[in-house]
């Protein structure tokens, strides 16, 4: 069976240089040029990290390193001294909005700050590190603050964590994970969309997952560890139906990251710690809320598994994320929430109402920028139903890789098709794969049959 994804979305707009795969398109995350700000809407919060009523900085640089190349370069760039200086004697609001600025340009997806320590950002999967120190902890602290505000800086003062999302003014819309480490204050920033992405540009089986979203009810999951586009993913395919279906979506997350602009869809985007207080009571008070599509940005309990079962039984589709890397380990991860005793139960109700699992990690390009995804896609089938209720997720594991039905993909098959077209290197395919003995016979066998001809 092929392994090419049964969806064609034209000529390759990429750089003829850098290697390309036919109907493929370079996803979001690896655009590099940096978006005006959106205007404000009132579900947008508008926050600028510059004093009051200080004048707008011309540029939102300077830049990390001699220009934006070195940054992006294969290996990181030598801090120096100078410029290290110049950071290090701006104010701490100034400063953070200067690695913001560096951050946007190098097209980094990640900004990295601890109270006292060096600021890096992630770049193509890679740390990279930038010039200055971050500002002490009682300097952070009051930066982080005035960002997330009072209710959000309690709930980090008695948990540990917090997460917000905001809109920076000339930069871009971000996502904000403020925690502690040795006691000390600490925040992650992710840069995220402005604007919702189109699923034919994230260079996974679109027309697969058109299917899935075209269904009335079920619950539809996507996985795979932090930063792997799960989000992204999600954002797509509710923008898939705002533009192609006539629904009232309901959304529930932590904190809303895309913000929407409806078109056939009605989308209610409800924010947990604002709108409601949790991902359970967000999810009860929805079915009296006439939703035909309910969004949860994460399903991190027995409670929220349960009503999303609920739903997806009455009726609704369901659409949310789990930290697992495969199909398999999803299942497992379910039964987990529960006793013993109650698997059984899960199993039937899983095989009811399971419609599909997109499992994803995000691999370097082989050209040197930017990212591009493995997937293992799991849809409902008469054989899947069977042998989720049955417990057997080993068997389900080959089944996937047989993949003798339609809407069945392996990460495999996915990894081979990348290393063959030549979008990723063989070493990064094996490392990402889970049975990387059979890619390489897998890869063999391609070699060796076109060998014959």
């Amino acid at each position: 069976m092929s392994t090419q994804p049964p969806n064609s979305q034209g000529p390759d707009p990429r750089p003829a240089s850098r290697p390309a795969s036919p109907g493929w398109e370079a996803p979001p995350w690896e655009q590099r040029a940096s978006r005006a700000a959106a205007e404000p809407t009132p579900a947008t919060r508008s926050i600028a990290l510059r004093p009051e009523g200080a004048a707008a900085p011309a540029a939102p640089l300077p830049a990390a390193g001699p220009n934006a190349e070195s940054v992006r370069a294969s290996e990181p760039a030598p801090v120096d001294g100078a410029e290290a200086s110049r950071f290090n004697a701006l104010s701490p609001r100034h400063k953070v909005e200067a690695w913001l600025g560096v951050m946007v340009k190098t097209g980094a997806s990640d900004l990295i700050l601890r109270a006292g320590g060096r600021p890096s950002t992630r770049i193509d999967g890679r740390i990279m590190f930038l010039p200055g120190r971050v500002p002490n902890a009682g300097a952070l602290l009051e930066v982080l603050e005035g960002v997330m505000g009072a209710d959000r800086m309690a709930h980090w003062r008695e948990h540990g964590s917090a997460d917000a999302a905001l809109q920076l003014d000339g930069l871009g819309r971000f996502r904000l994970n403020a925690y502690k480490q040795m006691g000390e204050p600490a925040v992650v920033v992710r840069r995220i969309s402005e604007s919702a992405p189109e699923l034919a540009a994230l260079e996974l089986p679109t027309a697969d997952l058109a299917r899935i979203a075209q269904r009335r009810r079920g619950l539809v999951l996507v996985t795979g560890i932090a930063g792997s586009g799960k989000s992204t993913t999600l954002a797509a395919l509710v923008e898939l139906m705002n533009q192609s279906m006539d629904r009232h979506v309901i959304t529930l997350e932590d904190p809303i990251e895309v913000l929407f602009s409806e078109k056939r869809c009605v989308i209610s985007q409800r924010e947990v710690g604002i709108d409601c207080g949790s991902f359970q009571e967000g999810l009860r008070h929805a079915l009296r809320q006439s939703p035909d599509v309910i969004q949860i940005g994460e399903m991190r309990d027995r409670a929220t598994v349960t009503a999303a079962l609920d739903a997806a039984e009455t009726g609704h589709l369901v659409l949310s994320t789990l930290h697992t890397v495969n199909a398999a380990q999803t299942i497992d991860r379910i039964l987990g929430f529960f006793p013993a005793e109650q698997h059984g139960q899960v199993r039937t109700r899983l095989s009811d109402n399971l419609a599909g699992v997109l499992s994803q990690r995000l691999l370097p390009r082989a050209a040197g920028r930017g990212m591009v995804p493995a997937f293992e896609l799991l849809v409902q089938t008469p054989r899947v139903r069977e042998l989720i209720e049955k417990g057997e997720t080993g068997e389900l594991m080959r089944t996937i890789e047989q993949a003798a039905t339609p809407g069945l993909y392996s990460f495999n098959q996915s990894l081979r098709r990348l290393v063959q077209s030549g979008l990723v290197t063989l070493e990064d395919g094996l490392a990402a794969s889970d049975r990387p003995d059979e890619l390489v016979l897998a890869l063999r066998g391609i070699t060796s049959s076109s060998g014959r001809g």
